[in-house]
Parts: C-alpha cells; sequence; structure tokens
C-alpha cells in the first residue's frame, strides 16, 4: 500500500518590520514637587507664642511680623537683671565703710537655703520630664513599626512625633532650669562668700562687685536683646505653605513655628534606585505626568544627590535611593508644593535609531536572535543589538530596514519552518 507524505501545515504568524524612528530609554519613578527656596520661620527666644493668626495660602512681605512671643518673662527679665545691677553697685558703693552686719549675713543663708529648695524641686521636674521624654520616644518606634506595616495611619505617627518632639523640648527646658538653679545656688554661696571676705578684706570685695557688675551687665545686654526679638519677622517674600504652631503654648528657642515659600517656583524631586542613578545625568529631559489632562510635562534633571539613604519598599525589600533634583522647563499651572508626580528621566536617546519590537527577539545561548520572513519560510538571524526600552531595541547588526521578522515565535518555528503570515 503506497503512503504519500504529505508537507507539514505551515505555521500562522504574525510578524512586525523593522524600521527607523525616535527610540529613548527612560528610568521611570516616582516624584514629588517642592518650593525651591523654603524658609522654616523658628523662635528666636523662648517663651510663651501668642496664637498665630496666619493661615496656609496667606502672602507675606519680608520683614513682616507673622508670630508673637509675650514680652513679660523677657522684659522681667531685664528688670530683675537691673535690680541685680543696682544691688551690686549699691553695695560695691558701701565696701569702704559698711562692715557686713548680722542681719545681711543672715539673708545670704536665707538666699542659699531657698536656692537649694529650688534646686532639689528642679531635679523632681527633670526626673518627671526626662521619663516623658523616654516614654515617648519608645511610642515613636513602636508607631514606626506599626506603621511600616500599615497597622496605624500617618496622620497619627506624626501626632505621636509631635508629642515626642514637645517632651524633648520640655526636657530641655527643666535641664535648663536645673542648671539656672544651680547657678542661683552657686551664686548664692558665693554672695556668702563674698559677705564673710568682706569683715576680712574690704579690697578684695571692691575687685568682686566690680567683676559682678561687669558680669551682670553683660546678662543684661543679652536679656535686652532677647527682649527684643519677641517679635517674629518673615525672613522673605513669599506664601505661608505650612503653620506648625498654631495654638499659644510654650516654645523653645529654635521650635519650627511655619514655612515660608513660593509655590510659582517649583522643583522636582524624584525618588530613584541608586543603580538607575549611575545612567542619570545632570541635564537630562524629564517627562513629568501630574495627573492632570493634558500632556506630559517637560522638565530637565539640575543635579543627583551625591548620598543615597536605605529605604523599605513596598514589598519589605530594603533599596538604596537616591533624589533627582529636576526643574520644570516652564513654571507649570495647576500644580503646588508636595504634589506627587510620575516622572520618566530620558538617559539615552536617538532619532532614527534602527529598531525591532522586543517581541521578535529571543535568546539563543548567549546572544539574541530572531526569525525573518524569506518568502513563506522563518530564517532565523543573529541579531547584534544596543539599547532597549519596554517596546523597542536598537539594532547594530543582523538586520536590515525594512525586513519582517516574526512576533512572539512559538516552539514549532524553526529556521527553515513554512509559515503563514497572518500580519
Amino acid at each position: 500500500m503506497a503512503v504519500l507524505a504529505l508537507p507539514p501545515r505551515p505555521v500562522a504568524v504574525e510578524t512586525a518590520r523593522v524600521d527607523r524612528g525616535m527610540l529613548q530609554v527612560t528610568v521611570g519613578a516616582e516624584g514629588r514637587t517642592r518650593v525651591r527656596e523654603r524658609y522654616v520661620v523658628s523662635a528666636p527666644v523662648g517663651g510663651h507664642l501668642q496664637r498665630i493668626a496666619l493661615r496656609e495660602g496667606d502672602r507675606v512681605e519680608r520683614g513682616a511680623t507673622v508670630a508673637r512671643i509675650d514680652p513679660l518673662a523677657h522684659t522681667s527679665a531685664v528688670s530683675e537683671a537691673l535690680a541685680q545691677l543696682d544691688e551690686w553697685r549699691a553695695q560695691r558703693a558701701g565696701v569702704a565703710t559698711m562692715r557686713v552686719k548680722p542681719e545681711t549675713m543672715e539673708q545670704a543663708q536665707r538666699r542659699i537655703d531657698a536656692a537649694l529648695v529650688a534646686t532639689r524641686r528642679a531635679d523632681v521636674e527633670v526626673q518627671r520630664a526626662r521619663a516623658a521624654r523616654d516614654q515617648a520616644r519608645r511610642d515613636v518606634e513602636r508607631y514606626r513599626r506599626l506603621a511600616a506595616e500599615g497597622a496605624v495611619p500617618r496622620r497619627e505617627l506624626e501626632q505621636i512625633q509631635l508629642r515626642a518632639e514637645t517632651s524633648a523640648n520640655e526636657y530641655e527646658a527643666a535641664a535648663l532650669q536645673t542648671q539656672i538653679s544651680a547657678s542661683e545656688l552657686a551664686i548664692a554661696r558665693a554672695s556668702l562668700r563674698e559677705l564673710q571676705a568682706k569683715n576680712r578684706d574690704p579690697d578684695y570685695l571692691e575687685r568682686v562687685y566690680d567683676a559682678r557688675t561687669a558680669a551682670i551687665e553683660a546678662e543684661l545686654s543679652h536679656l535686652r536683646a532677647e527682649a527684643a526679638r519677641t517679635e517674629v519677622h518673615a525672613p522673605a517674600s513669599g506664601v505661608v505653605l505650612r503653620v506648625v504652631q498654631q495654638s499659644a503654648q510654650y516654645v523653645a528657642a529654635g521650635t519650627p513655628l511655619l514655612e515660608l515659600g513660593d509655590p510659582r517656583y517649583l522643583e522636582l524631586v524624584i525618588d530613584v534606585l541608586s543603580q538607575d542613578a549611575a545612567q542619570i545625568a545632570a541635564g537630562d529631559p524629564i517627562r513629568i505626568d501630574a495627573g492632570a489632562a493634558g500632556s506630559a510635562i517637560p522638565g530637565r534633571v539640575r543635579r543627583i544627590e551625591p548620598s543615597a539613604a536605605t529605604k523599605v519598599s513596598a514589598l519589605g525589600v530594603e533599596e538604596q535611593r537616591v533624589n533627582v533634583i529636576g526643574d520644570f522647563a516652564a513654571r507649570p499651572s495647576g500644580i503646588g508644593d508636595a504634589y506627587r508626580v510620575e516622572a520618566s528621566i530620558v538617559v539615552w536617546q536617538k532619532s532614527d535609531a534602527m529598531r525591532v519590537p522586543n517581541g521578535g527577539l529571543f535568546r539563543c545561548g548567549d546572544a539574541w536572535c530572531a526569525f525573518i520572513v524569506e518568502n513563506a519560510w522563518a530564517r532565523r538571524r543573529t541579531v547584534t543589538i544596543g539599547q532597549r526600552n519596554d517596546e523597542f531595541a536598537e539594532v547594530r547588526g543582523g538586520l536590515q530596514v525594512g525586513e519582517r521578522v516574526i512576533l512572539h515565535p512559538a516552539d514549532r518555528i524553526g529556521d527553515g519552518a513554512r509559515i503563514d503570515v497572518r500580519r
């Protein structure tokens, strides 16, 4: 019986042409906008902060008063220093003609006793403030872990962090009060010793009072300077971006009160992996998508920060990430400070690159290969490729413009296989 050998049925394939066109390699990452020149206005002196009337979005001019600290404590300190100065001067004047009376010695001892009580009270307050600060720090660490696990909202973590900062400020104030009480005790004891020495050596006491007078005059200059700084002024013209301390409360020197800046002048902060940052250079173009309708906003890389930071990804993997700072090509509309954006940084591009779709390439050993269409047959070619992105690869050898390559070739396709081109 004769058996006829039928030729194998051709394999249906889809194809695409090798062409020339724009090819770009980009690094995509999330970023945010921020005001380029940002000013954090802090309390120049400690004291009771009056309620800040400004709100986010209010415009202020350079030199305008943006906050006030109650001057009473500072003016009282000036008055006390003046009284102390008058006392030292009066005692200095009476050294030559008067000896110390017993009543004066008793008064000096009572000052020492009062200073001792104040010192003990300050020590107790320091211990309380230290315990509160340490507990607040432990709360912050616990909430950070909970926030990293998604167990608590970010706002709750920020409240705990603010509470920790307040506890730390209270501890610093209590520690400062301990130092002041210790200083007052030392001064009281020194005063007693000076009074005792006055009975023995009036000349020596005159020199002591001269030194005390000079010290209190220097302190008085410092107190007057602090009293003059209870009005907080804007360092530059701009808009209130954030009011950190809205309500009336006690603040320590250096406590941030509000943030100022001009939201018309924005820059980009793009968070990229450190290995991607190695490909980026100053001047690289950026395409910015802020989520608004319309085309992407153009920008350009200004600089890459020199130091990376360890961050934990959404999958719990530690990554080294670097901030890339970029500028908008033109002032954007509808975008403000701290807006989230999607950015694509162009690290390589060529306008007339010979390109082939990635779907037409496959690995053959250590090389790249493609099947081209020759009439109704598939022919395998070894291809040399260069740059590539998510869609195309740059062809540097092995293919010609206009040739058709088979997309996503099946296992049934080999060199010399019959094919049926569907597209």
